[in-house]
């Protein structure tokens, strides 16, 4: 049996977004910057793409810039923000993504902002007082903090979040990449200026998503070199990555409560099997509590072990994948700074499960059953 468990570092394409992507990809192949037939044609299937995610959130199209995914929309936002309203102070997590916490420590470095991370508590939740201590010796500040986490399930309040930066007037912005398109978003009701989006989250392909900014808070360009995206973004679009972006972000919100509900399920079930085999098994920040985190992330902390090191290399070779934290910095050594700030324990091995709609229960019982193997324990599968 193959298992595949990082569905938050991607997940596979949804044949139905194929079957949408394919005619752009023969036969509409025009350049949509072209005013002739061919590339009308392809203007057009962008534009109601545009159209499309901006009613799936509630917004209006001229809110929505597509972008190679979330690290662009990320570096985008913040730097273009800082920029434009001549910003000198950002306020982030210890618990951000690279592509957040990266770019804002590059501006510091630079001398282009002063730099404050926010208080977080031992499970990896924002302090939300200490926010406010912040902004208010520092109140006309960008404030950038993940609407969920990708290593370990945590939403944020973003509500609460926003009214605070509303009463500070400070820019927020909130990476929201593991959210669209697997909880509702309604642009129209929340407090924040920027936000984004990557198709392969949610069944469609990789190297194409978005980025929403608000009509008053508009920003200026990263990428220059064309006036595409009403001249927000230069360069030739990438058509079929925009049609099969709209497409799954429709599929996503079609079946959410129904693939919310089945996930869910799935979830619970292997933090139950696992709690059953294993004496000494804990849960990574607040992945385990199935009504406060991601329905699709479970981070697991293993029992101490002188295998530790080789868990993925194990779970391998039983062809499960899964992931030690963050996918989007494989290739790196220095292990996830995600788990460093929670103080996770370093002796213990911490492997992030994540579900889609196509997992089943079979495959977590292998899963499980082949950890046991490797811990050397005995287990009866239901």
């Amino acid at each position: 049996m193959r298992v595949y468990l990082d569905n938050a570092a991607t997940t596979p394409l949804d044949k139905e977004v194929l079957d949408t992507m394919l005619p752009f990809m023969t036969e509409h192949f025009g350049n949509p910057s072209s005013i002739h037939g061919h590339g009308s044609k392809v203007r057009a299937g962008i534009e109601q793409a545009r159209k499309k995610i901006a009613t799936l959130l509630n917004t209006s199209p001229s809110e929505i810039f597509f972008t190679s995914g979330g690290t662009e929309s990320d570096n985008t936002s913040i730097r273009c923000a800082i920029r434009t309203y001549k910003l000198t102070h950002a306020i982030t997590s210890r618990i951000e993504h690279h592509a957040v916490e990266h770019t804002l420590e590059d501006l510091a470095k630079s001398g282009d902002i002063k730099l404050s991370f926010v208080n977080i508590d031992a499970k990896g939740n924002i302090d939300l007082a200490h926010l406010r201590e912040l902004l208010a010796t520092n109140p006309r500040s960008l404030v950038s903090l993940m609407h969920a986490n990708n290593e370990i399930g945590n939403i944020l309040d973003i509500e609460a979040v926003g009214n605070i930066c509303e009463e500070y007037n400070a820019y927020f912005h909130s990476d929201t990449v593991q959210t669209v398109g697997h909880f509702p978003i309604d642009l129209q009701k929340m407090k924040v200026h920027s936000i984004n989006g990557a198709a392969h989250k949610f069944h469609g392909p990789k190297g194409v998503g978005f980025m929403y900014i608000k009509n008053d808070a508009k920003i200026q360009p990263l990428i220059t070199g064309g006036s595409q995206e009403r001249n927000m973004r230069g360069g030739t679009e990438n058509v079929y990555g925009i049609i099969g972006l709209a497409k799954a972000l429709e599929i996503a919100t079609r079946d959410m409560q129904a693939d919310m509900a089945y996930i869910l399920e799935l979830k619970a079930y292997m933090k139950n099997r696992l709690t059953e085999i294993f004496d000494d098994i804990a849960f990574n920040g607040e992945s385990a509590n199935l009504e406060k985190s991601l329905y699709t992330v479970l981070n697991v902390s293993l029992p101490e072990s002188a295998d530790n090191d080789m868990i993925l290399f194990n779970l391998d070779i039983h062809k499960i994948s899964a992931s030690g934290g963050s996918a989007c910095s494989s290739g790196s050594d220095v292990g996830s700074h995600v788990l460093r700030a929670i103080n996770a324990n370093p002796a213990r091995a911490n492997v992030r499960f994540s579900f889609s709609k196509h997992n089943t229960k079979q495959e977590i019982d292998y899963v499980v059953e082949k950890l046991a193997e490797i811990y050397h324990l005995q287990t009866e599968m239901a």
